[in-house]
């Protein structure tokens, strides 16, 4: 190992490679279904990004914090699609079989909207 401008190198062949020492990512942090999803988006389609978020030690932090934004999205998504469209309580103990069904067209719509502006952007 050779010491070049306070690097530390070691030699592979004929070149010297820097030892590179990646700074300590947050290890404590878990991601969820968003979280995961953004940090495969990035890691695949903005490669750049997804290697600098890497190198600074931020992309756990980064991908949790899309992941809390998607969360709060998803839940004001879902009490206002169910206040326009007129999904209660009510239905839900008239007509549970359409309750579910409401519910589920509410939530598939919310997980594309949140997929197409928070996640692939």
């Amino acid at each position: 190992m050779s010491n070049k401008n306070s690097i530390q190198y070691r030699r592979v062949g004929n070149y010297l490679i820097p030892n590179l020492i990646l700074p300590p990512e947050e290890t404590a942090i878990t991601l969820g279904k968003w979280g995961m999803m953004y940090k495969s988006y990035l890691e695949k389609h903005k490669k750049v990004h997804f290697s600098l978020l890497l190198s600074q030690g931020k992309l756990y932090q980064h991908c949790a914090e899309v992941e809390n934004q998607a969360r709060d999205m998803f839940g004001a998504l879902i009490e206002q699609m169910k206040e326009a469209e007129g999904v209660t309580e009510e239905l839900k103990e008239q007509d549970q079989l359409e309750w579910v069904h409401r519910m589920d067209n509410i939530q598939q719509r919310a997980n594309e909207i949140i997929i197409n502006e928070l996640i692939y952007v």
